[in-house]
């Protein structure tokens, strides 16, 4: 027997480097890494593809997921009864709403403001609420294939809601999240106002802190960023008998610290004031550098928890990139649907015996 082998003649070796090739390859050309696992026996077992990364957003804002099980993620991603591949969310941060002709910062106009609402309207977006939008961020229920989350910044009197949201909320079912400044000293009328919103299903209360104007930091104090929160949960509770699950960072200021203390004191989501794109069941735009063409958007990926650090747009951001938001949502839909085989395949092969058959 002849036993010098020419290895690079060799059917086996030859099959292993152009194998190997592939995975690099495909490494090297798609976003992500594929997992690629052994089995007990030493055999490979099913990968799984990269996350979708969209050719939409900008280089710098990266989609991450935060379910760290893979087959905890897929079972959700794919169970028929849940959120379809395509299901987008736009997160609205209405800051402030110009009725009149002054110069307001941080402000759209009453008819832009109409505009925007018609234009979601009429190119198939639908309002969900807060437990809706924690029940797809966490499980992946089923929302609207195409659904905005609509916050409005700061306290406001019960005509403010009327004159400005009254109709499509009587007309269309749409409600608003009001990111609620829990001051001491509020005016009871204020108050007694905002309890009647609430009670309506109209407007759903949740935390913005306690002190206008305080921007929380990993710079902050331990004893500020455990009042703003810890004062936000106990307004809420008193003035309307709940206990928030979101938190609307201050003036958009956010940290490792202040997450971490909002995590302990079970807040579920946190917005930014980043505007970054839409978000998707277990995919979060975020950025891990400054940008110098940015300068407003603050790095949040570093602080590696997705929820709490959620990307919003701008009413004006919003009118113009409705299109693109519904272009995202295609192109995941197709990206996914491609990969729907290999993602079964793992699971079937990895997953079934702890998880059951997908439903």
């Amino acid at each position: 027997m002849n036993n010098n082998i020419n290895l690079p003649k060799h059917p086996v070796y030859l099959f292993s480097v152009v194998f190997t090739s592939l995975i690099l390859f495909i490494s090297c050309r798609l976003p992500g890494t594929v997992e690629v696992l052994e089995t007990p026996e030493g055999g490979q077992a099913e990968s799984l593809p990269p996350i979708y990364q969209s050719s939409f957003l900008n280089p710098l804002d990266v989609p991450r997921t935060y379910i760290k099980d893979a087959c905890r993620n897929l079972k959700n991603k794919w169970n028929s009864t849940n959120a379809e591949p395509d299901t987008v969310v736009m997160v609205i941060l209405i800051k402030n709403i110009n009725r009149g002709t002054a110069e307001i910062s941080d402000s759209i106009n009453v008819g832009d403001f109409k505009r925007l609402m018609e234009q979601l309207h009429a190119q198939g977006f639908k309002a969900i609420n807060t437990k809706e939008l924690q029940a797809f961020l966490e499980r992946n229920n089923f929302i609207p294939p195409r659904s905005v989350y609509l916050i409005q910044a700061g306290n406001h009197e019960g005509e403010y809601y009327e004159n400005i949201f009254g109709d499509y909320y009587e007309n269309w079912g749409w409600n608003i999240t009001n990111g609620w400044v829990s001051e001491t000293d509020l005016p009871e009328a204020l108050i007694r106002e905002n309890v009647d919103l609430e009670f309506t299903g109209f407007v759903d209360h949740q935390a913005q802190g306690a002190y206008p104007g305080t921007v929380l930091t990993d710079d902050t104090s331990k004893a500020v960023i455990a009042r703003e929160l810890q004062a936000s949960i106990d307004g809420l509770a008193r003035d309307f008998g709940k206990s928030p699950v979101v938190i609307v960072w201050p003036e958009g200021g956010f940290g490792h610290r202040p997450v971490d203390a909002a995590r302990q004191l079970r807040f579920k989501m946190g917005f930014t004031s980043n505007m970054r794109g839409p978000i998707r069941y277990n995919w979060i735009p975020l950025a891990d550098d400054f940008d110098p063409k940015r300068p407003n958007l603050l790095p949040e990926g570093g602080i590696n928890d997705p929820l709490m650090t959620l990307p919003v747009y701008s009413p004006q951001q919003a009118l113009d990139d409705i299109d693109l938001v519904r272009a995202v949502g295609k192109e995941a839909a197709a990206y996914e649907e491609a990969n729907k085989e290999m993602e079964f395949a793992y699971y079937n092969s990895i997953c079934v015996q702890d998880y059951g058959q997908m439903p």
